[in-house]
């Protein structure tokens, strides 16, 4: 029989290798080659998967690429996709507890015991040995309490509504994301109607400002009119630089959105846009009703007030006593025991003394918690009722602005006519013409962003209202098949104005 070493020297190699252990543990930091490796490959994932631009893109087409393609939604369905994972698992918490174990024991000499006389008190000369030095022992328990059964039910519960605020969550970063979708798609075709416009009419100005130079450097005119030649000059050059600046980042915005190639060329195709006065057809008691019932916000504060309920009932579960049922299985090695298998059956009843002090105070903290999340829906079904009205009046006052823009642009454009002729007649200057379309594109520019604005404000009374199109699982659906269901969603505000119709008539 091999001689094991000493307790005290078995405890002091633990402790030396631990100690060692903990010695060798320093931080690695990440190296240049392995944050470029991983940064490649993570450009390689962002874009698996995604159908390449091959021509120009309708505003339809751009909505579903966004839908189907953003990162930033991606994340947001994971995260969806998760909590419905968590609650699956979640509901194994109530099934009972099926515990197998194996062991092996040794030691380095024989379990020996010896017996005392009650009477005199004299140990008997007999000696027993009661167990062997090596012998294993496997057992097969299943075990079930019913206070975790309890606790259990109700934290799958919750984790279900978590499930379903994720779920809120991933529709109101969708009406965020076609929102901001809508605004960069207008702003990159303005981009695109008035890149070239602005940089002719740069060149020209640079042109003006050098014949003014020169000609204030031959005295060929008077130098203070040479000199306010030039400050006007400079002015519209000033104000063309602002609107390049302005459309310079119109493509990577749109790019981000819809996960398109940083860099390459987005080709848009401007749709014939005839203000739309649909949405504020329908009136505001049938916004305010949709609103309380679609909103994601007041639904997802719902949700949060069905787990503050549930969350009491599971402190009033903890403070029940604890009756727990078990029934295993179980072998030992031992040849020293007469019945080497058995089964055992055990019923155990238990309760926390300490749960008739603390527990009045759990209960009162779960129910402030209930008050806590019911006036938090009181507070957000509120709000959600001013934003409705908020959103209203900005498409109200964004229609009217881009009615005004409209306007400003025509009579712009009537002048640059005008003034198109006469520089046929060679009757205007260079700063004339610079100065006339300079005004036409800042007019034009400003159209464009007041439509944006309008499309905006549209999005934003949608998501306030939490109106959506019914476009089922992302995933699922073909870019095709997306673009045409987003197409044929616009009728939207036609339904909640037939809706209202037929509520009046009853």
């Amino acid at each position: 029989m091999i001689e094991l070493p000493p307790a005290k020297t078995v405890l002091a190699l633990m402790v030396a290798f631990s100690l060692t252990a903990c010695v060798r543990l320093n931080p690695q930091p990440l190296t240049e080659q392995t944050l470029s490796e991983q940064g490649g490959a993570d450009r390689v994932a962002a874009q698996q998967d995604v159908e390449p631009i091959t021509g120009p893109l309708t505003l339809e087409q751009v909505i579903a690429r966004a839908l189907k393609y953003n990162l930033d939604r991606r994340a947001r369905m994971l995260e969806e996709a998760l909590a419905f994972q968590q609650f699956d698992a979640s509901r194994y918490d109530m099934l009972p507890k099926l515990l197998a174990q194996a062991g092996y024991t040794s030691r380095n000499n024989d379990k020996i015991s010896q017996s005392r006389n009650s009477d005199d008190g004299t140990l008997s000369e007999s000696r027993f040995i009661s167990q062997e030095r090596d012998h294993t022992v496997s057992s097969l328990s299943l075990s079930w309490n019913m206070l975790d059964l309890g606790v259990g039910y109700f934290g799958s519960r919750q984790q279900a509504d978590r499930a379903l605020i994720a779920g809120e969550k991933r529709r109101k970063a969708m009406h965020l994301l076609m929102q901001d979708v809508r605004t960069a798609f207008w702003r990159a075709v303005s981009a695109q109607k008035l890149e070239a416009e602005v940089r002719a009419t740069t060149l020209v100005a640079e042109e003006a400002l050098a014949d003014a130079h020169q000609a204030e450097t031959e005295r060929l005119r008077n130098p203070l009119d040479s000199l306010r030649y030039q400050r006007q000059v400079l002015e519209n050059l000033r104000l063309l630089e602002a609107i390049e600046q302005e459309l310079s980042t119109a493509q990577t915005e749109l790019a981000a959105l819809i996960n398109a190639p940083i860099g390459q060329p987005i080709a848009l195709v401007e749709p014939d846009f005839d203000l739309d006065r649909q949405a504020l057809a329908v009136p505001v008691a049938t916004m305010e009703e949709v609103a309380m019932v679609a909103n994601a916000d007041i639904r997802e504060q719902h949700y949060n007030a069905r787990i503050a309920r549930d969350e009491t009932r599971k402190t009033l579960t903890r403070l029940f006593p604890s009756l727990n049922f078990s029934y295993g299985v179980n072998y030992d090695t031992d040849s020293y025991l007469v019945n080497r298998q058995w089964n055992e059956t055990g019923v155990q009843l238990s309760f926390n003394l300490f749960n008739l002090l603390t527990g009045p105070a759990q209960l009162k903290l779960a129910e402030a918690g209930v008050a806590l999340a019911d006036q938090r829906r009181v507070s957000m079904q509120m709000a959600v009722m001013a934003q409705v009205h908020l959103a209203r009046q900005q498409l109200i006052n964004a229609q009217h602005q881009f009615q005004r823009a409209d306007s400003i642009w025509q009579v712009d454009r009537r002048i640059s006519e005008h003034m198109s002729n006469r520089e046929a007649t060679q009757v205007q200057s260079k700063l004339d013409r610079v100065a006339n379309q300079t005004t036409a594109i800042l007019s034009l520019l400003r159209r464009y962003q007041a439509l944006a604005q309008a499309q905006t404000a549209e999005a934003r009374l949608q998501a306030t209202l939490g109106v959506e199109p019914k476009i089922g699982s992302v995933g699922e659906m073909s870019l095709d098949d997306l673009t045409q269901t987003l197409a044929s969603s616009r009728n939207g505000w036609q339904l909640l104005a037939a809706r209202a119709r037929k509520d009046a008539s009853l």
